[in-house]
């Protein structure tokens, strides 16, 4: 069968106005139960979404909700360990280079939600904590938000590298090659925080060559004219020649009185091992980004189609 977007989660290039990141850890005390209450987590919150679609519906524009819930590999073996399980899915290791490292953190139940009210995220993340919160504990809850029109907070266009959106079901849903899985997608959450200072006392002309785009344009700049580490240059992954892509967005988060500042990175792709390669990139070319900012967390998902979903809220997923 083709890819079928309409059958996948929202794994689309989206901030969104507000945006709530979660990454919860499973408590692992009584697998049943817990396995038991991911099975009802399945059911409803598909329900929980559909209603809140209702509820925040605007004549205009209608509900801007998106939601995709992920799973890791660790928790993917302890809550279904007879069931196939996606070709590309591991835990994600530790990444270092020769200056720079991008950790692994723990993680089973990835959360990604936004909408254009903040009202909605909130009570999208309230309905999933009731039924998940007997058994999970929080590793990391981050409430992101879009920057101007769209920018990074480091002040340049996001996702020019992305593919467009009539292009990105290709690139971010697993296809006829893992038909089990079909219409899901490898995520990829990653926690940065950056030395604003730091970047701010740069000259434009400075920012430019590290990230490879003018600022104020994002028109490309020729490659003598970028750092050999420039952003663009150091997350670019070539298979045969061939430079592949992932739907990816750079989500800017702040406490601005602490001075507390950074980006929540998140890829959605077809081939994990595409994130992977750009990661390994990156640290092994020593991106520029990395010399003002401290990589927090990263771990690896696998967001199931919104089929496989249902079948996991039946039972019939083993």
């Amino acid at each position: 069968m083709p890819i079928n977007p309409s059958r996948a989660q929202d794994v689309w290039k989206d901030v969104g106005e507000h945006v709530q990141f979660t990454v919860l850890k499973l408590n692992r005390q009584d697998q049943a139960q817990e396995q038991a209450v991911f099975q009802e987590f399945a059911d409803r919150s598909q329900a929980i979404i559909r209603s809140l679609k209702i509820r925040d519906a605007k004549p205009a524009t209608g509900s801007q909700l998106k939601v995709a819930i992920g799973i890791s590999s660790a928790a993917w073996d302890y809550l279904f360990p007879d069931a196939p399980k996606p070709a590309e899915l591991e835990t994600y290791q530790e990444l270092q280079g020769p200056k720079y490292k991008m950790p692994a953190t723990e993680g089973d139940i990835f959360l990604h939600i936004r909408a254009s009210d903040a009202a909605v995220v909130y009570e999208a993340q309230t309905q999933f904590r009731r039924v998940l919160g007997p058994i999970t504990t929080v590793v990391d809850e981050t409430q992101g938000f879009r920057y101007f029109e769209g920018r990074a907070i480091i002040g340049f266009i996001d996702g020019t590298e992305a593919p467009a959106i009539e292009d990105a079901a290709d690139y971010a849903l697993v296809g006829d090659e893992d038909p089990t899985f079909e219409n899901g997608s490898y995520a990829f959450a990653q926690k940065w925080e950056h030395d604003m200072s730091t970047w701010d006392h740069l000259k434009t002309e400075t920012q430019e060559k590290a990230v490879g785009r003018e600022k104020f344009s994002d028109y490309e700049l020729e490659d003598d004219d970028k750092f050999k580490n420039a952003h663009n240059v150091a997350s670019k992954f070539e298979e045969n020649g061939v430079e592949q892509k992932i739907v990816r967005m750079n989500v800017p988060f702040s406490a601005p009185a602490s001075g507390k500042t950074g980006t929540y990175f998140i890829g959605y792709a077809r081939h994990w091992k595409v994130t992977k390669g750009m990661l390994t990139n990156m640290v092994e070319k020593s991106d520029y980004l990395l010399t003002f900012s401290k990589v927090l967390t990263g771990q690896a998902f696998f967001v199931p189609s919104r089929d496989l979903l249902a079948r996991m809220a039946e039972g019939e997923f083993h």
